[in-house]
């Protein structure tokens, strides 16, 4: 593991990532920890070996949200500003072109949430709570809880989680799609391993840019999402090498060796 400060990384077989926010007793993302997130961040979007990512914290906490110490010591006029920063390092994670999977372990609460909805699947033990609790301090989701919390679980269900304040636990989060899967309590990262190790055996070309016409065509009418999957379908998969290889495969009834071109 590359410890770094307060994010470790560690490179795995098939190209999967492993991110671990490594800041006790409960991870708070403070500005020093996103900072540190960041660099690697910027490390993955120009890695074109990287084939999936797997996000999680030391420890009994993957994150409990905002460092609130840290919170109370800033200004008006400088706090919009290290939101804003905040905001763009998780667009950044949601739109890396690798599938991101948290594993949560423990608690997911403010940032700690909007942090795990930048990832494209979520996996929880079976004891981790997820809630967005900012309005218990005056506070409302700011790195994209907003947006994003009411795309995965729907409006409603967002409205009330976040009105509310309420902190659910991992069953709940699985019955309203909030995760894909819970497993029992200490099995979540490696359960994320598997499901990031299965996907990195994959066709890189193809799984990117599936993940870009879903990501990219949600938002757009039906007939303009066909669109886009049929454009990222012609200018990325058919000419990859590793249609050819799959197809080859398949024929030869042998797993395929895909190299990501």
């Amino acid at each position: 593991m590359e410890n770094s400060g307060l994010v470790g990384r560690k490179r795995e077989e098939d190209g999967v990532e492993l991110l671990v926010l490594k800041h006790p007793p409960v991870n708070a993302l403070s500005t020093a920890l996103l900072a540190n997130l960041g660099r690697h961040v910027s490390s993955l979007e120009s890695d074109p070996t990287a084939r999936a990512v797997v996000l999680t914290g030391e420890g009994q906490y993957f994150s409990a949200g905002a460092d609130l110490k840290e919170m109370a010591t800033l200004d008006l006029a400088t706090a919009p500003e290290v939101v804003r920063r905040g905001l763009g390092l998780f667009s950044r994670i949601a739109g890396l072109r690798i599938p991101v999977i948290a594993a949560i372990n423990g608690l997911a609460l403010g940032g700690g949430l909007e942090l795990a909805l930048t990832a494209d699947l979520r996996v929880a033990g079976e004891s981790a709570k997820l809630g967005a609790p900012e309005v218990n301090y005056g506070l409302m989701p700011a790195y994209g809880g907003t947006q994003r919390l009411p795309r995965v679980v729907g409006v409603a269900k967002a409205k009330e989680l976040i009105f509310t304040g309420a902190v659910i636990p991992a069953a709940e989060a699985l019955r309203i799609g909030l995760v894909n899967k819970m497993v029992p309590a200490g099995q979540e990262l490696r359960a994320a391993r598997d499901v990031a190790h299965t996907i990195a055996q994959k066709a890189p070309k193809a799984v990117q840019a599936a993940k870009r016409a879903i990501t990219e065509g949600i938002s757009k009418p039906l007939e303009e999402g066909f669109e886009v999957e049929t454009g990222l379908f012609a200018s990325e998969v058919l000419p990859s090498h590793d249609l050819g290889e799959g197809i080859l495969a398949f024929v030869e009834r042998r797993p395929p060796k895909f190299q990501g071109n």
